[in-house]
Parts: structure tokens; C-alpha cells; sequence
């Protein structure tokens, strides 16, 4: 074997049956970890907010906070960090342990909240749109948000709750994150129409529509898709020594 040294620390090994790729790794560009953090947090906070503003429908992973933030006459992003806070609970339940690196999903899922409502507040001041600018901004918003997610899925970082949920859960039940993922959106979907059937008496008024089914259909298969796009586009590495303390048990032993 020969060894090339990329970095101080890194020492890659290689044979010939791999050359092309190592070659093809060498030139990628390099994107720290933590970067994905605060890409990912400022892209979904911007395509819920596009959602939102496009009144199409949300997509399901965020329509049942929207729901509660009408019921209960909070913002939305308010709504969104508190549901979040019942499903890192329902992670520890579904992984039968606790970390404290759960706690700091609430975290991720205040700042979210945060920015969230910043971004609506920016929208608002933009008018109203017409229906051709609606729809493209809906699959901005939709593009941005599966984005968003498959950044989270790159950091150790605690992500918010949503994607803690799909990242943990599947991981420990040894599932298909992506097929996971699509079954996930899927059911908040049903939760969101169920939510506004008793709450409002009312299918399509509040933050449900034809673009919710949409997103619950796609979601999940968009995700997947940038995420192999962008292990073949970057390589990720840690700017900061700081994984250790944040990533679980079965990835440090796989490392």
C-alpha cells in the first residue's frame, strides 16, 4: 500500500483497485461539519417559511405545529420548538436510553423556532404574491427544506428533534433512513389532516393542501437524492475536536 498524506493528521491508504476514487476525493471540496449545522438550520427555517408564504400547503413534517400555533395562538415558531420538545422525549422512549446530546436537539429545535419566525417576519414585508410566484416558491421551499434536512444528517451537531427522530430511530431499529423518512412524513401528514378536521372542521384552510400530499410523497426520496449528491460533491471533515461528545455509541464504534 502507499500512503498520502492530505492533511497533518490524515494518513490515507489506498491500493490500486481504488486509486480513482481517492484521486476523485482529493480534489473535492471540503466542508466542515459544523458549517452543515448553521446551512442546514437557515434552510429549513427559510423553506418553511416559503411554504408558509405560499399557502399551498406546508410540508408534513412542519403542518402539525403550524396547526397548534392557530389552535393555540402562538407563533409558529414557537409551536415547532415545543412539539419538537415531545418528540426528543419520544426518541428516548423508542431507544429505550437517554443522552444528553438529546437535549441539545431542543436546542438546535429553539434556534430553529427563532429563525423561523424571523424569516416569516422578512416574508411579510414582501406583499402579496401572485399564483405563478406561490407555486415557484413552493418548490423552492420544498427544495431548501430536503436540503436543510440531508445537511443535518452530515453533522454531529445535535439536530432538531425532527431529524433526531429519523437519524436515531432508524439507526437503532437498523432501518432504511430514507424509507424511514418517507413513512415518517407520511404520518404527520395524517396527524396534520386529523388536526384540522377536529380542530377546524376544515381540510384546506390551515396550512393543509394539495402541497403537503405532495411533500410527504417526495420528501423523503429528495433527501436521499442531495444526500448522495453531496457525499459525491464534498468531503465532509470536523473543524472543531468536538464529535466525540455529540455522536453516538454505534458510530464511534464503526469508526
Amino acid at each position: 500500500a502507499v500512503s498520502l498524506f492530505l492533511d497533518r493528521d490524515v494518513v490515507l491508504c489506498y491500493n490500486k483497485t481504488n486509486f480513482e476514487e481517492i484521486l476523485h476525493m482529493i480534489h473535492k471540496p471540503r466542508l466542515s461539519r459544523e458549517f452543515c449545522y448553521v446551512l442546514a438550520t437557515l434552510f429549513l427555517s427559510l423553506g418553511a417559511a416559503l411554504m408558509s408564504k405560499a399557502n399551498f400547503g406546508l410540508s408534513s413534517i412542519v403542518a402539525p405545529a403550524y396547526l397548534l400555533s392557530q389552535i393555540f395562538h402562538v407563533s409558529f415558531g414557537t409551536a415547532e420548538y415545543c412539539l419538537q420538545g415531545v418528540l426528543v422525549v419520544a426518541v428516548c422512549l423508542l431507544v429505550r436510553r437517554f443522552r444528553w446530546t438529546y437535549l441539545l436537539s431542543f436546542v438546535s429545535a429553539f434556534l430553529y423556532g427563532l429563525a423561523l419566525d424571523g424569516m416569516l417576519w422578512l416574508l411579510s414585508l414582501t406583499g402579496d404574491w401572485g399564483i405563478v410566484l406561490r407555486l415557484f416558491m413552493m418548490v423552492i421551499g420544498l427544495i431548501l427544506s430536503s436540503l436543510g434536512v440531508s445537511l443535518f444528517f452530515k453533522t454531529y451537531l445535535a439536530p432538531g428533534a425532527y431529524e433526531l427522530f429519523v437519524k436515531e430511530v432508524s439507526r437503532h431499529h437498523k432501518l432504511n433512513m430514507s424509507r424511514f423518512k418517507i413513512w415518517y412524513d407520511l404520518i404527520s401528514c395524517v396527524v396534520a389532516v386529523v388536526l384540522s378536521l377536529v380542530a377546524f372542521h376544515s381540510l384546506f384552510d390551515h396550512g393543509i393542501g394539495i402541497g403537503t400530499v405532495l411533500v410527504a410523497l417526495v420528501n423523503g426520496l429528495i433527501i436521499g437524492w442531495f444526500s448522495q449528491l453531496l457525499d459525491r460533491c464534498f468531503t465532509f471533515f470536523d473543524r472543531f475536536p468536538l464529535a466525540k461528545y455529540f455522536e453516538s455509541e454505534e458510530s464511534q464504534n464503526r469508526t
